[in-house]
């Protein structure tokens, strides 16, 4: 039940400035107990930045935030969630490694009389917690032998029994498929239920309106609309995150596939043969061609990632054969894929950035040895920068501005920058529009037709259906680590794919 009292959170005209760049311009926001209020907006309109003042990461801003009518500014993370308030961000923070059970006590274990650890209380009390939020797993396990899904609401638990009453979820569902959407859904119910209050920012329109009961719209840092989920509908929000940018609304612009006889006559560029890892994926086979886009759809899960790891020399397959224009080639290291002109945009832009650094050291440092030759060059390194950050549409085009300071959609531009510097003979893309608003998505999907004009053969892994059958030429689909089924891109609906998958 929603209270009617006063707002439980409440901003009124907060501003934040990032040097001479205006991230929030007099934003007000209010949050209600009890309730699940939707935060949308293209990437930077200033959603994270609202919720990292929210959450004690930004510290210096103008304006008021009052918790309870109490005016407060949170110096840490630590005092917000002294005072009851947790962040679930997009790139969990779970250790893997150690138990469901030690990941739900992180840093705050039970001891018993004699002073030691109290593990039979930890596995009680951790079942017993997770058991109330509808959740039932084996707490002694590992939590990264659990479905990202499970991770997720690993984490959500923590939080909540931390003594959290307001969990904000950044993203949710970007890395989840359709079930497990389904049983995140089941698990903020069941949180509201509680008692607890969530705010849940997501770039998926449809998963906001199914499961807020307000959603507030961000543009260019100020608030633009809020009001009742029930009242609206998904394309009312898109008029409202683009306002007079109509170029969305109008739909993509077409997508020209390469006809089949045509595809046929062009040399093949990446062979795979029989490629497996053992408790990953098993008999991966398949050709992609010069200005071919193959797409491979699956789950999260489905071993798409694992793939796309021993592609590019992350890990070592058990077995199979790769061949580059013919010729057999053995990928021991990334080093040796890029030499190869294999370049991969993965599924977890951290593993692309170094966050801290400008955007010209993340562009310019797979490539010091090719285009700096002998001396670094600082001026040459923001000219070739520069140049790669307007194709592909950063903002702000800033080449000396710290990569952390970019929203998720813009820091992906940035390793797709990276990778163009040089263009690459196969491009792997794993998941490239994860956690980017509609209008980033379609300005990184037109480059990638750029480049498969210019005959770039490029694999496209998504688990997006709309991503695979609007860009694809050929799709194979994955599922429990094999290829289920490969469809020529005519005639091809969702729920075929849901189907094979």
């Amino acid at each position: 039940m929603l209270q009617s009292n006063g707002p439980l959170l409440e901003l009124l005209k907060v501003t934040k400035h990032f040097g001479g760049v205006i991230a929030l311009q007099d934003v007000s926001f209010d949050l209600r107990a009890g309730e699940v209020h939707g935060l949308v907006g293209e990437n930077g309109a200033g959603k994270s930045t609202l919720i990292k003042i929210i959450s004690g990461v930004h510290v210096d801003y103008e304006g008021e935030m009052r918790l309870q009518g109490e005016p407060v500014r949170f110096r840490s993370p630590a005092e917000a969630r002294a005072r009851g308030i947790g962040t679930v961000y997009q790139e969990l923070s779970v250790i893997r490694s150690l138990s469901v059970a030690e990941n739900i006590f992180l840093g705050t274990q039970p001891v018993n009389r004699l002073g030691w650890v109290d593990w039979p209380r930890i596995y009680r009390e951790a079942a017993d917690h997770l058991e109330q939020l509808g959740l039932r797993v084996d707490v002694r396990k590992p939590v990264g032998a659990f479905s990202i899904g499970v991770q997720q609401m690993v984490e959500v638990a923590r939080i909540v029994f931390g003594g959290a009453n307001i969990v904000i979820m950044d993203e949710p569902t970007s890395a989840l498929s359709p079930p497990e959407a389904e049983r995140l859904f089941e698990f903020i119910a069941r949180l509201k239920e509680q008692g607890k209050t969530i705010i849940f920012i997501s770039h998926f329109l449809e998963d906001v309106l199914r499961v807020s009961d307000r959603v507030t719209v961000m543009k260019n840092g100020c608030r633009v609309y809020v009001g009742p989920s029930s009242e609206v509908d998904k394309r009312f929000l898109v008029q409202k995150m683009l306002g007079e940018d109509s170029r969305l609304m109008t739909g993509a612009p077409d997508v020209v596939r390469t006809p089949d006889d045509v595809l046929a006559a062009r040399e093949v560029v990446l062979q795979v043969r029989g490629l497996r890892r053992k408790r990953e994926f098993e008999d991966i086979t398949f050709d992609v061609r010069a200005g071919e886009i193959l797409g491979i759809y699956g789950f999260m899960g489905a071993g798409k990632t694992a793939v796309a790891s021993c592609l590019f020399g992350y890990q070592q397959p058990d077995g199979g054969e790769l061949r580059l224009r013919g010729r057999p080639v053995r990928i021991r290291n990334t080093d040796d894929a890029r030499r190869l002109g294999i370049a991969y945009v993965p599924n977890n832009r951290k593993l692309s950035l170094f966050p801290g650094k400008e955007i010209y050291k993340n562009v310019t440092l797979t490539h010091l040895d090719r285009v700096l030759r002998f001396f670094l060059d600082k001026q040459k390194e923001l000219r070739i920068t520069q140049e790669q950050i307007d194709q592909v549409g950063v903002m702000p085009a800033n080449p000396l501005l710290d990569v952390a300071h970019l929203s998720g959609g813009n820091q992906q531009k940035v390793v797709m920058a990276k990778w163009l510097v040089q263009q690459p003979q196969v491009l792997i893309l794993n998941e490239p529009t994860r956690g980017m608003d509609v209008g980033a998505k379609e300005e990184v999907l037109q480059l990638v037709q750029q480049l498969k004009r210019r005959g770039v053969a490029i694999v496209l892994l998504s688990s997006e259906p709309e991503i695979i059958l609007n860009h694809s030429d050929r799709i194979l689909v994955m599922s429990k680590g094999r290829i289920r089924k490969e469809l020529p891109n005519r005639a091809i609906d969702k729920e075929q794919l849901m189907h094979w998958a």
